[in-house]
């Protein structure tokens, strides 16, 4: 267990002056391993560990779905789809708020990434927001905090990547967050009404209501990119495509639908495919380090004797799930997501499941409540994000900003706790 702790330090301390997350846990799991084993059996088992997962077939949904992300963000949808949500949302009070709450989650689910999100509305949804007489906080703060929803809505980047390591069915992950997803989406919109009600001057009353014909008129832009998504994860629910086939499927039709708007050319092709390109070895340094990592923490009996303190403690499964909560809560403000994710779940999904917690409930809760370190300090990739897009903003705002967003996502939170089958029972409809 100390050789754990050593570890985790070593891999916190890396990470503190710079070096790469990837090759923090590779360097300590290797180094780790060798201590405990020997130079030469981990020379044997360690690299042939690595090469094999590196032929996995399940890991080619990633690099296909962040290429699919990346030719929507290229097609330039990201407009229309505020457009579109101003235009439904907009003659209510806050209603711009709203769309900006709806267009991030709209835009999220065919990007997969929270920071694409926010970097893209904080360009779209801020200016106008700040014309129309809406606080800094409140604009700032919607847009990092409806960011998140990326993280929640199918195709998930970070709940593929832990369907991937903790060795669970990506496609139920995607089914099993719907909801969840859903919930905290509709959350931001009543904190924006909450936002109304008690600090009325901070956002203006609502605009001329637009008529039916120009709501669904509206629709013109986004239409493709809707139908896209209804393709991909309406086959993938309804079993026609496995979660690869979907990924295939998605970024063939993000292609067409970036060549149909004129934003491909060749040289676009080719930026296209190094992005994603570069995002997708970033993505697997970080898994094939966390392998190596995790094998370390498992020989070192890490989790075996975190599991018999926690059982001696007799708190029960809510004060697991409440004590684990509170962990996240503290990491996410030192960790990036990724870095927070791959770091606890070898350590916190072998004690859940001896409660009976479902590994796909966990990995629900687990992107929840890394959502929320988007949004504290003093990391907060979200608000730094937004920050970096709208510099003239203060940090501090923004992170005011986002507080009544982070309460309704904690409320969720706290109702998927109460009542697992929010997340479970849709398990049962597909």
């Amino acid at each position: 267990m100390t050789a754990a702790l050593i570890g985790f330090a070593t891999v916190l301390g890396l990470a503190f002056f710079g070096v790469p997350l990837g090759f923090s846990m590779l360097l300590v799991g290797f180094v780790g391993f060798a201590a405990l084993r020997g130079l030469e059996p981990t020379l044997a088992i360690l690299p042939q560990l690595l090469v094999d997962s590196s032929f996995t077939f399940g890991l080619s949904v990633l690099p296909l779905f962040i290429l699919m992300g990346v030719f929507i963000h290229r097609a330039g949808v990201s407009e229309e789809l505020y457009d579109t949500a101003q235009t439904w949302l907009g003659s209510y009070r806050g209603g711009l708020a709203q769309a900006t709450v709806a267009a991030c989650a709209m835009f999220g689910m065919i990007s997969g990434s929270s920071l694409a999100a926010s970097a893209t509305m904080s360009k779209v949804a801020i200016p106008q927001m700040q014309q129309r007489g809406y606080s800094l906080g409140l604009a700032s703060g919607c847009v990092a905090a409806a960011g998140v929803l990326g993280m929640l809505i199918p195709p998930s980047v970070p709940l593929m990547i832990y369907g991937l390591i903790a060795d669970q069915d990506i496609r139920q992950l995607f089914i099993a967050v719907t909801v969840p997803g859903v919930l905290v989406a509709l959350s931001f919109v009543v904190a924006v009404i909450l936002y109304s009600i008690f600090r009325p001057t901070d956002l203006p009353s609502g605009g001329e209501p637009c008529s039916l014909k120009e709501k669904l008129s509206s629709l013109k832009g986004v239409i493709w990119t809707l139908i896209l998504f209804l393709v991909v994860i309406g086959g993938m629910y309804g079993g026609a495509f496995t979660v690869t086939e979907a990924a295939g499927v998605g970024c063939m039709g993000a292609f067409v639908i970036a060549l149909m708007r004129g934003t491909l050319g060749v040289q676009g092709m080719i930026s296209c495919a190094m992005e994603a390109g570069k995002t997708t070895g970033m993505l697997f340094l970080i898994i094939f380090g966390a392998m190596m990592f995790t094998n370390f923490i498992n020989l070192s009996g890490f989790s075996w004797a975190l599991g018999e303190w926690v059982r001696e403690l007799g708190i029960g499964r809510i004060g697991i799930l409440l004590a684990i909560a509170v962990i996240y809560i503290l990491l996410g403000c030192v960790l990036e997501t990724l870095g927070l994710m791959l770091l606890t779940v070898p350590i916190f999904l072998p004690i859940v499941m001896e409660y009976g917690v479902s590994g796909i409930w966990f990995g629900v809760f687990l992107i929840m409540m890394v959502e929320l370190g988007q949004l504290t300090p003093p990391v907060g990739l979200n608000v730094l994000t937004v920050k970096a897009v709208v510099p003239q903003i203060p940090t501090s705002k923004i992170f005011i900003g986002v507080l009544p967003f982070l309460f309704c996502n904690l409320v969720i939170v706290a109702l998927i706790i109460m009542f697992p089958e929010i997340v479970l029972a849709p398990l049962s409809w597909f």
